[in-house]
């Protein structure tokens, strides 16, 4: 920080210019028009003196006066040249001078404001070194930062957007990369481009899910069902933690300070669950436990099984309970989380030009539903649209979802089962009076000859008696373990089912050819439904990939050629999870509040001479003996120092590392010059 004593008074001499040394002119007057003013005042001057040489002198007089042209003009031109001259030029100064002074006044006392946006501590020391006034640019300095900041936070992000579009327009297609970007990538459960059913060529349908963790929103989000003591356990357990991260800093700081290595990552962690017991515990019904120090046991009995509403007849405005309820209700501390993401996309659509003419707020089930047209049939809307669905869940909702796709996998591998054997049945019946129509059939009628000519003398077992595993659909499933049993993923299930619809729809083919009897219509209106609902069920999230918190769900369908509701979406979500979540951070990187970015290893303090100059630099054996008394010196430095590394003797050839010299050469060494004769010892 600094500043510049910039001419805060006039240096140009001259009689017109305003505000000139000499000058008769002045910014001051704003460009008054000066030569009217001094007229009406020299005729006002003028006429005061006749009136008064008129009321004084005698009539005589004044009839034998020579006026010579009028005593008037005489005595208008001596005031215009002694009088006008005099006060303009010091009326002139006079301004200057009083502006000098106002300028040098506020810039006092805008010095004076600054100072109070800087730490007192900081203040004083600048007004000890120099004076306030000349160091009142840090909080200018801090504001430029901050601007520039947020100005390259902007540029980044339409860099980005740019950078995506290009990669898009490069690739001829579009794809999740060019639709979110890389540092939101983590969030996405699921992405699906898949072309529309009524237009497939020139429609494209998206599919896009974001799963953002409790840990990961910059404001909670609770359910509207959640009690009071909840919430301020949840109030209470955040102090915790905090009171304890400000512990572990401090820890650091004191080891930094004291010269010691820093902690590791494990080792914090472990600090850390060791400070625990110091702010709570587990006895629930110890009043005098540490679990009740910063709200008594008697209070949080009262709030017991408190939910957001109170039945009117037990409610009274004087209870302890309702007063607690009061309290924690006016810090919105239930609502605040969600409350915030509805404002965050309602405002970045609106912001962005994506206009909504549907949405639906379920407060209370947290649940958010954006369309932007009011229809749902497909065949009365146009090609470019969207749909959001953002709602909370917590772990009961996400167990509950979870049962019910179990359900509804098996439901599907019940009916598709049942389709497949009535087909099969059906393409039995149709073998009558065909003696071979497939392998199944020709492996039948030479059963007999292959058990007689090759089972038999080999002594290996029929085809028939040996166990069938593989279905010849799908390959065979590996044995579940606890990590599949927790986290089903159905990609086995769903795609065996896929490759029965396949089959089946192939298989209707081959048997009926060109015919269409009723017996094929009825399967293929099965077939169809089935495989429409399937697609639509593989199109949603599977429960067991989603972590309790928020969910958003978008549906795009856009112009492949045109693309502008998929570009426009993809900035708002972009815009919407930079606003809403704090992002995925490594605690490995962000646990440290100050590193030590070099290891000096002059840091032990040890008191040995380094000369850089004169004999003694080119002297290995002076060296030598520094390292020694320097090794001495060390035992007098205080444990918390940390000590240098060991010298050790050289042998042979110096290292360059040690001594930072030329190896002495044989014969006599040749006195340097500036040298006094003396010998060092």
């Amino acid at each position: 920080m600094g500043a510049i004593d910039l001419p805060k008074s006039p240096n140009v001499f001259h009689p017109e210019k305003p505000s000139a040394v000499g000058s008769r002119n002045s910014l001051a007057q704003e460009y008054r028009d000066q030569q009217k003013e001094v007229n009406q005042l020299l005729e006002e001057e003028t006429n005061k003196v006749l009136h008064h040489l008129q009321a004084k002198l005698p009539k005589e007089v004044l009839e034998r006066l020579d006026v010579m042209g009028g005593l008037k003009e005489k005595l208008y031109n001596y005031f215009n040249q002694n009088y006008q001259n005099m006060f303009n030029r010091y009326m002139v100064t006079a301004e200057d001078e009083m502006v000098k002074k106002i300028r040098n006044y506020i810039d006092k006392e805008e010095t004076k404001v600054l100072a109070r946006y800087t730490p007192k501590e900081i203040a004083d020391l600048l007004d000890q070194v120099g004076g306030a006034d000349k160091f009142n640019t840090g909080e200018i300095e801090k504001s430029i930062v901050n601007m520039y900041g947020h100005l390259q936070g902007h540029i980044q992000r339409g860099i980005n957007d740019l950078e995506n579009l290009t990669n898009s327009l490069l690739r001829q297609k579009t794809d999740v990369g060019a639709f979110i970007r890389g540092e939101n990538a983590y969030s996405v459960v699921k992405c699906a481009f898949k072309d529309n059913i009524v237009k497939p060529k020139t429609v494209t349908d998206v599919k896009l899910s974001v799963n953002i963790l409790d840990s990961e929103l910059i404001s909670p989000i609770f359910h509207y069902q959640v009690t009071v003591e909840y919430l301020i356990k949840d109030l209470i357990s955040k102090h915790i933690i905090d009171t304890i991260d400000k512990e572990i800093e401090k820890l650091k700081d004191e080891r930094i300070d004291q010269g010691l290595d820093e902690l590791s990552d494990s080792e914090i962690i472990f600090a850390k669950i060791n400070k625990v017991e110091n702010y709570t515990d587990d006895k629930v019904d110890d009043p005098k436990s540490k679990r009740y120090s910063i709200i008594a046991k008697a209070l949080m009995e009262r709030i017991n099984d408190l939910r957001a509403e109170i039945d009117p007849a037990t409610f009274d405005q004087l209870n302890i309970r309702e007063n607690i309820k009061k309290i924690v209700d006016m810090e919105n501390i239930r609502n605040r989380g969600f409350n915030t993401a509805i404002n965050s996309i309602t405002s970045i659509l609106d912001t962005s030009k994506m206009g909504y003419q549907y949405i639906e707020n379920l407060k209370n089930a947290r649940e958010l539903i954006i369309r932007e047209y009011e229809d749902t049939d497909v065949a009365n809307l146009p090609d470019e649209r969207y749909q959001i669905r953002m709602r909370y869940y917590d772990n009961a909702q996400l167990i509950e979802e979870r049962k019910a796709y179990d359900v509804q996998v098996k439901s599907f591998e019940t009916e598709v089962q049942h389709l497949w054997d009535v087909l099969d049945m059906i393409y039995e019946d149709s073998k009558f009076l065909t003696r071979v129509t497939d392998f199944a059939d020709l492996a039948k009628i030479y059963k007999k000859k292959i058990r007689k000519n090759i089972k038999e003398r080999t002594g290996d077992p029929l085809y028939e008696d040996i166990a069938k595993v593989w279905d010849e659909i799908s390959f065979i499933k590996p044995a579940e373990t606890e990590v599949e049993r927790m986290n089903r993923t159905y990609l086995y299930e769903k795609d065996k089912l896929r490759h029965k619809l396949i089959l089946m729809r192939e298989k209707m083919k081959s048997m009926y050819g060109y015919q269409y009897p009723i017996e094929r219509r009825v399967m293929e209106e099965r077939l169809n439904f089935l495989e429409k609902e399937f697609n639509r069920f593989d199109y949603m999230i599977n429960p067991y990939h989603i972590q309790p918190g928020l969910l958003l769900d978008v549906d795009i369908t856009s112009i492949k050629r045109k693309k502008a509701t998929l570009d426009g979406m993809a900035n708002v979500l972009n815009e919407f999870l930079h606003g809403v979540s704090k992002g995925f951070q490594d605690a490995a990187f962000a646990s440290f509040s100050r590193r030590r970015s070099t290891v000096r290893q002059d840091i032990a303090q040890s008191f040995a001479e380094t000369p850089s100059e004169g004999p003694a630099a080119l002297d290995p054996g002076k060296a030598y003996l520094d390292m020694l008394n320097a090794e001495e010196s060390r035992n007098m430095v205080p444990d918390t120092v940390e000590a240098a590394p060991k010298a050790s003797k050289p042998r042979g050839r110096t290292p360059k590392g040690v001594v930072d010299a030329k190896p002495a050469s044989r014969g006599r060494k040749p006195r340097s010059r500036g040298s006094d004769g003396l010998k060092e010892v």
